[in-house]
Order: C-alpha cells, then sequence, then structure tokens
C-alpha cells in the first residue's frame, strides 16, 4: 500500500543531483531494522535529528529475541537432531529425514506477534532468527547427503499491531525488504515479479482500548500468537491526560479497573494483555519491554499479576535502551504460564525471580507495622513560587499589619531536598497554613501581595479547580504531617531522592518542602537508628531506584519506613545508639 497510489514530486536540479548520487550506492545490504527509522526522518523534520540515536541494532532486539522465541526452538531442533542422529547412526535415512521435515513444518507453525510495531524492527529481527534456525536444518539434511529443500518461513508468521498508518506500511515493507535480502545473502531463490507481495500482516488498530457501536470502551481482541514480543510504549501515569486526553484516560481506567491501578506506567496495559493471552491459552510465551520502574509500588502490580497467573522465566532488571533518539534505562521480562522451570536474572541462574526482578527475599511481601504508623511523611508541596529569599523574608518580617499581627506567622525558613545533602541555601517561604480564608491572609498585607502577584497568574492556568480557587494556600500542605510535628523542638529529615542516604535533624520551625521525608521525632536513638547501615540498605533494596542505580534511590514512607522493624534494644544498646548518634550530628555542625 506504501506504492499503491504514486503522486509525481517535483524536483528541483540540486534534488535531482542528490537523488543521482543517492541511487547510485548500492542498498543490498540495507539494514531493515533501521529502515523504518530513515524514512520516518524523511516525512517527519521532528524526527530527523533523531536518526543515529533513535536507531535499535539487532543485538539488542535479540536480547528479547533469543531468551523469548529462540531459546525453546532451539531446545526443540536439539531433541529433533539427536533422534535423527541415532537414526541416521542406523542407517535409517528415511525416518531421519522424516523427523527433520517434521521440525521444519514445527518452524512454519511458529507465529510471533509484536502488538506495539512501529517500524517492524522486532519482528524482522524474529523472522530473520527463524529463518536461520531453518536453515541449519536445511544445511543438516545436506551435510547427510539430502539436498533440494528450501526455506518454508515466511512473513506470513508474522503478525503486528500498529496505530499509526505510515509506520505499518514501514513495517509491511521492512519485513519483506529483511526476507528478500536473507534470501539473496544465503544463496536462496525468491520471487521477483512482483517483488513486493501485499499481504496484511501488520494491523491498523489501538492494541489496548477500542469502542463498540454506541461508543461504550472495549478490550481489543489481539490476534493468536504463539510468542509476544515488542516495545510497547513508555508513559508515566501523571502525563497520561496531557498526552492522551481525559476522554481516553478515564475510558482506559473504567476499562481495566483494579487490573492496572491508575498509577501504573502505560506499558503496564500491554504486559497485562500479553499476560491474558498466556492466561487464554492464546500465548505461550511473552517477552516485552517496559520502564525500569515497573520494578516499584506504582507500576509493579502487573508483574504480580503475572506471577499469579503464570511466573517470570527471564528479566533483565536494568539495561540501557535507545528510545525516540534518548538513552533510558529499561527491564525486560519474559513470562509464560510458568512451565519454564529455568529462571534467569540479569544473565544469572537464580531460583527465583521476585516481581521486583529481584532474587532471593522477596521484599515486595514486606507489611506495614502497625508501630510505624503517623511517624513518616512527605513534606510540604507548594505548587507555586511561594519561596522568598532571606533578603525579602526580613523586609517582610519588619512590616506592621492591620490587624496587629506579626508577618512571622506566615514568613517562616524552609529547606528542600537539596538543603540536607549540602549546604543550607537559607530560603523562606510565604506559608498561609491549611485553610486561611482569603479575607484573613490579605490582612498580612505584603506577603499576600508577593503571592497575589507572583503564584496566582500560574494557579489561574492550572486545570485544577481547586488550585484556582484556593491560589493563596499551598497545594498540598500535608495537614498530617503539620500536625505530628507541632510543638517538636526539632524533627528528623531525609532527601526523598538521593545518591547518599543522608538522615539530619532540621529545627522545628522549618517548613519542609515535598522533597524531603520527615519523621516526627526529635530523639537521638530514633536518629542512630535509621542512620544506621541496617535501615539505609534496607531503604535502597525495598525503595525505588532513578534513572540508573548509581544515581541513588528515591526513598518512600509507606515502603521504606512503614516497613522496617525498629530493633528492641537493651536500655545501654539503646544509651549507647543515642550517643554516637548525637556525636554523628554534632561533628556535622
Amino acid at each position: 500500500d506504501l506504492f499503491s497510489s504514486i503522486k509525481p514530486v517535483e524536483l528541483s536540479e540540486p534534488a535531482l543531483l542528490n537523488m543521482s548520487m543517492a541511487v547510485d550506492k548500492n542498498w543490498r545490504n540495507i539494514e531493515p531494522s533501521v529502515f523504518g527509522t530513515l524514512f520516518e526522518g524523511a516525512l517527519d523534520a521532528s524526527k530527523r535529528s533523531q536518526l543515529g540515536a533513535h536507531y535499535t541494532s539487532a543485538d539488542d532486539i535479540m536480547t528479547v529475541i533469543e531468551p523469548v522465541i529462540m531459546k525453546p526452538l532451539r531446545q526443540e531442533w536439539q531433541a529433533a537432531k539427536s533422534q535423527a542422529d541415532a537414526l541416521l547412526s542406523q542407517d535409517n535415512r528415511d525416518d531421519a529425514l522424516a523427523i527433520l521435515s517434521a521440525f521444519i513444518d514445527r518452524l512454519t507453525s511458529v507465529t510471533v506477534l509484536d502488538p506495539a510495531c512501529g517500524s517492524g524492527n522486532f519482528l524482522y529481527i524474529a523472522l530473520r532468527a527463524l529463518l536461520d534456525l531453518e536453515k541449519e536444518v536445511i544445511d543438516y539434511a545436506a551435510e547427510h547427503g539430502h539436498y533440494g529443500w528450501t526455506p518454508r518461513v515466511s512473513p506470513s508468521q508474522i503478525r503486528g499491531l500498529e496505530i499509526d498508518h505510515y509506520a505499518a506500511e514501514l513495517a509491511r515493507n521492512a519485513i519483506w525488504i529483511g526476507y528478500i535480502q536473507w534470501h539473496q545473502t544465503n544463496g536462496f531463490g525468491y520471487t521477483h515479479d512482483p517483488v513486493l507481495t501485499p499481504i496484511e500482516i501488520i494491523q491498523r488498530m489501538d492494541a489496548i482500548l477500542t469502542r463498540d457501536a454506541d461508543g461504550n470502551p472495549l478490550e481489543p481482541e489481539w490476534p493468536d500468537a504463539e510468542f509476544v514480543v515488542g516495545n510497547p510504549p513508555f508513559l508515566g501515569h501523571l502525563p497520561f491526560r496531557e498526552s492522551l486526553g481525559d476522554e481516553y484516560v478515564d475510558a482506559l481506567y473504567s476499562l481495566y479497573g483494579d487490573r492496572i491501578p491508575n498509577s501504573s506506567d502505560l506499558c503496564c496495559y500491554w504486559l497485562e494483555k500479553a499476560r491474558a493471552q498466556i492466561a487464554d491459552g492464546k500465548t505461550k510465551r511473552a517477552g516485552l519491554l517496559a520502564t525500569q520502574e515497573i520494578r516499584y509500588q506504582y507500576s509493579r502490580p502487573v508483574l504480580h499479576r503475572i506471577k499469579d497467573t503464570g511466573d517470570i522465566f527471564m528479566a533483565v532488571s536494568d539495561q540501557n535502551w535507545v528510545l525516540g533518539g534518548a538513552n533510558v534505562h529499561i527491564a525486560i521480562i519474559g513470562f509464560d504460564d510458568g512451565s519454564d522451570t529455568e529462571r534467569v536474572l540479569d544473565g544469572e541462574l537464580v531460583a527465583d525471580i521476585n516481581p521486583d526482578l529481584s532474587s532471593g527475599s522477596d521484599l515486595t511481601q514486606a507489611q506495614k507495622l502497625a508501630e510505624n504508623a503517623q511517624i513518616s511523611f512527605m513534606g510540604d508541596t507548594k505548587v507555586g513560587p511561594f519561596e522568598i529569599s532571606r533578603v525579602v523574608a526580613e523586609q517582610m518580617l519588619t512590616q506592621p499589619n492591620p490587624h496587629g499581627k506579626p508577618n512571622s506567622d506566615v514568613v517562616k525558613r524552609w529547606m528542600n531536598g537539596q538543603d540536607i545533602n549540602r549546604n543550607p541555601s537559607d530560603m523562606w517561604i510565604i506559608d498561609f497554613g491549611n485553610d486561611m480564608s482569603e479575607e484573613d491572609a490579605a490582612l498580612y498585607e505584603e506577603p499576600f501581595e508577593y503571592v497575589r502577584r507572583h503564584v496566582k497568574p500560574a494557579r489561574d492556568r492550572n486545570r485544577a479547580a481547586g488550585l484556582r480557587n484556593r491560589w493563596w494556600l499551598h497545594g498540598r500542605p500535608r495537614i498530617a504531617m503539620r500536625q505530628a510535628l507541632s510543638g517538636l523542638p526539632r524533627y528528623i529529615g531525609t532527601s526523598s531522592v538521593s545518591k547518599h542516604r543522608i538522615f539530619a535533624f532540621i529545627d522545628g520551625d522549618v517548613l519542609p518542602d515535598h522533597a524531603i521525608i520527615v519523621f516526627a521525632s526529635a530523639d537521638d536513638y530514633f536518629f542512630g537508628v535509621v542512620h544506621s547501615r541496617i535501615h539505609t540498605v534496607w531503604a535502597t533494596a525495598i525503595g525505588s531506584q532513578l534513572r540508573e542505580s548509581e544515581s541513588g534511590s528515591r526513598y518512600t514512607p509507606t515502603t521504606c519506613f512503614e516497613t522496617f522493624p525498629f530493633p528492641n534494644p537493651t536500655d545501654a544498646q539503646r544509651d549507647a545508639i543515642a550517643a554516637a548518634a548525637q556525636r554523628l550530628h554534632e561533628l556535622r555542625h
């Protein structure tokens, strides 16, 4: 279809010269998996700068294809070859050939689906791998005197889903070109007229959402396929509405319900659909890319569901990958109905793979402890430029107000995560508390006027009505945190995101930013326990990793603190821990 309607294009003389230079080249060995990228860039100017980085190598794609598709097929081939060897050693050539022929029949029955195929890279590499294995069988037969077999594996065994019309057409052509190239390279004939035969191997459709005649959301039916592989789109739950629109997101959430929590990354919908295909017997094995954050709290439920109905037989927990021209960190998950008894994690044999893509103790089973409830909180989320410098704060603190109250009620010291890990920035913030009315806030004249000038314009553009209507108040003032910290001379804080897990005492009159996780305790012993190696190792293991492990981890109260069992020390041990913690604090300051 890419060539079904040809419209003449007027070319300038320089363009004709460029065309002439291009057709003088030998394009016979162009890598088909870069073919789509080249043509995307030709038509979409926004993607031209990505051409070098957008291309994903065949070697990278084979990290999925090999363990998911080829490993079980190679095992079947080794078993068939062993049987044929035994028969040939007994001069039973006919039965040996029958076994080889049956295995080739097996290869021609293999079907592969990429439910987000783009320009077809995964499908082309899968087809090439199947052809390579078939050639091994053909070569083996020739070594034992049987000639004349030609490859029967074909593009008709490939299925793809793609929402974009042009990408779908590119995929069809790239797969055909790769198929023809393989035959040329390996000395086999192929049909020359027409060179490209129209085949409907790629369906244009949304892979996770469709609608019935009345407009109600429905789950699309995926084609049956023995193997599912691919690279579904990544999109965190926060950008969902901006990128996909309210109507689409609301339909998606209502359709999948509790199967996919609304906090999950977009790629989780493809993993859940593949899991359901396996559970329904329509697919045997799947191997999909995912954001590496799938291991953590908000997206991990889809991996729990995979293990509930089957199991993960292969995983790469953290790998560099090129997506959309950017070098990102991804995870690779291979899963089935539990039939495969071998487990490989990050290239190593393990006894089991946990839902967080770890082995050994399954920390995802850690339960929240009642003793740790209502102690640790995320700090205040301001949603707007409420913070001010010390100079501005000191000026405000000297100004009188009509009601006689000081601006120190609403002008406070402020800290963010960097103030814990680095030297303090000495910033302040305007804070009208949890629920102060606009009329009462306006009586603090200079702070209120500052917020009206600097915060209100941005809030007026905010989609959330609550933030627009209460523009003088912080977006999420964390009422429970404020209540827990009330009256404490100091409390403990740690940066929510950090390469090194540092805890520090913070003066009680300082308002912590949301980038700080706070603990409602002024106790030296408590400080010593959370700063102990045992707790920091626990927090790193059960928390969430940043882009790569070297960048650090994210600390969250629910996972890192509320699940952590405090020790039960003697009085002497408690005093020793408190003394060591106090000494550490003194040395730092």
